[in-house]
């Protein structure tokens, strides 16, 4: 059975990854480095299917491969033109907060909530509402196989 100190931990390691990337914003081949192996060591492209929806992509929406989300975070990639790095804010602190649970089963959990992205220099908070899916890997750490991101709703008249 997963343990919710597991995915809190998954978590952490997640916010730590993106925070180590955007430090590198201006090592280029280091930061494709470390992004791709950090892909490979928090998403489970390795041993199933990921969907992945994040926050600022709009013309190609879903990233379901470890190519697309290298693009995603880092930018650099002229089959995905809108991808600007988000992992190169850079930031500071990034917060889950699992208001909306965690469901925890043997094999995988769900975790749902709003994460706050801290940005360097500046301090300003962005909140995401977030939808992250894990697997328990062969190796006995959990990784991602479902990230769904998104601005909160904003009514308009």
């Amino acid at each position: 059975m997963i343990t919710k100190d597991e995915v809190l931990k998954a978590q952490k390691k997640w916010a730590e990854a993106l925070i180590e990337i955007g430090k590198l914003k201006d090592k280029r081949e280091s930061c494709i480095s470390v992004t791709s192996e950090a892909i490979d060591r928090l998403y489970a492209f390795d041993i199933c299917d990921v969907l992945f929806k994040p926050t600022r992509a709009t013309d190609v929406q879903f990233r379901n491969s470890k190519e697309s989300a290298l693009s995603y975070f880092i930018g650099g990639n002229k089959e995905f033109p809108e991808d600007t790095g988000f992992a190169l804010q850079p930031w500071e602190k990034v917060e889950f907060d699992n208001a909306g649970g965690i469901l925890l089963y043997e094999k995988t959990a769900v975790a749902m909530g709003n994460y706050f992205f801290t940005e360097s220099g500046t301090g300003a908070v962005k909140k995401v509402e977030y939808t992250f899916g894990y697997v328990k890997a062969p190796d006995g750490n959990l990784k991602i196989n479902l990230h769904h991101s998104s601005v909160p709703f904003s009514p308009t008249l």
